[in-house]
């Protein structure tokens, strides 16, 4: 009798044994799926903000349709409720605080992102721009601005883009930011890769040339460190499996058998989920507005983020009822020459980083 109370103790102490690691298992997953949620210790944005041009003619570019004689009837009062539009959009990315690095698509110049900074309630925040002018003949750039007080630059550049069988075709640079952020190096590409006018199969070409230009630059730094911490991301004008994406540059879905040196396309985990995308033209949603991250990023040391820490900022201000094809649109600022007073024809990216 003795020994049979004996076995059946031990079996309850097994049980109970096996309740608490069960226990700890549950509270650690929870913990880990409830981390993307949290706001990052940064957090990192992109958005095409859809033609911030200001009033003034520029006489090397294309702009004339952003003037205040074109048939856009652009104006000071228009160009000034956009900028309020665009830090709303920043103001609602970031949640408590503006996010610390923040990339843009459709800039014309410096004068639009000082003014953003300057004359919107981000005067608060000590920022600072990162931008160049680029040969696009409308006069649209990349740029990037980042918060001093959370990220140290490091070092920037803007790589140009040429084609070897047309030395008068021009597309936007690939602006390169090296910065220091909790002791660790991230390295950031900010795109906007040459559209689909004139056709999906015609523009393919050159989409694939700005993915092997960026490609070989990021194999350049893997060869310095196999352990980079790199962040690609922009308005690509291909979804997340065309081969600009997956061959050209070589960003892979999310999966367990990743490396350091792997290019991972985060948006692939969006693109079954809600909206699925960050502009919609006629239906369905595409998702063209892409964040791509080293493996390294996905794995440890000082900064990490996590495979569901991008997220698409599809807030209701956003979003205009589709009457036409149903369900919702992008509030834009312009449908053709037709002035809307919306934000952008595309939805904003972020993707949350963690101190370890």
């Amino acid at each position: 009798m003795a020994s049979l109370i004996w076995v059946l103790l031990n079996m309850i102490n097994k049980y109970y044994f096996l309740q608490v690691i069960f226990f700890f298992i549950y509270c650690f997953h929870s913990i880990a799926q409830d981390k993307p949620t949290q706001r990052g210790d940064i957090r990192l944005m992109f958005y095409n903000v859809e033609n911030l041009f200001d009033t003034i003619d520029d006489p090397h570019t294309n702009d004339n349709e952003f003037l205040p004689g074109s048939q856009y009837r652009w104006n000071k009062s228009r160009y000034y409720k956009k900028l309020q539009k665009i830090y709303q959009v920043i103001a609602a990315v970031g949640e408590e605080l503006p996010p610390e690095i923040i990339g843009f698509a459709e800039i014309e110049n410096r004068k639009v992102l000082n003014d953003l900074i300057f004359r919107t309630p981000l005067e608060k925040y000590p920022f600072k721009i990162i931008h160049r002018e680029s040969p696009d003949q409308r006069g649209i750039d990349v740029a990037l601005l980042y918060r001093t007080d959370k990220v140290k630059c490091i070092g920037s550049d803007f790589i140009a883009i040429h084609h070897p069988g047309n030395k008068n075709w021009t597309t936007r640079d690939i602006l390169y930011f090296k910065a220091l952020i909790n002791n660790d190096t991230l390295h950031v590409f900010v795109n906007h890769w040459p559209s689909r006018r004139g056709g999906e199969k015609k523009s393919n070409p050159l989409r694939l040339l700005v993915a092997g230009i960026l490609k070989h630059k990021t194999d350049s730094i893997f060869r310095v460190n196999p352990k980079a911490k790199i962040i690609i991301t922009g308005s690509f004008n291909d979804g997340a499996t065309n081969i600009s994406l997956t061959k050209s540059l070589g960003a892979a879905a999310y999966n367990n058998k990743i490396d350091e040196k792997s290019l991972i396309n985060l948006s692939w985990s969006l693109k079954d989920k809600c909206r699925c995308g960050t502009y919609r033209y006629k239906n369905p949603w595409e998702m063209l507005d892409h964040v791509v991250v080293s493996g390294a990023l996905l794995m440890n040391g000082n900064i990490i983020t996590c495979a569901g820490c991008l997220k698409i900022g599809d807030f209701k201000f956003l979003l205009n009822e589709d009457s036409k094809y149903g369900g919702y649109k992008p509030f834009r600022t312009y449908q053709g020459p037709v002035y809307k007073g919306g934000f952008s024809d595309h939805l904003p990216v972020y993707l949350d980083i963690f101190y370890e």
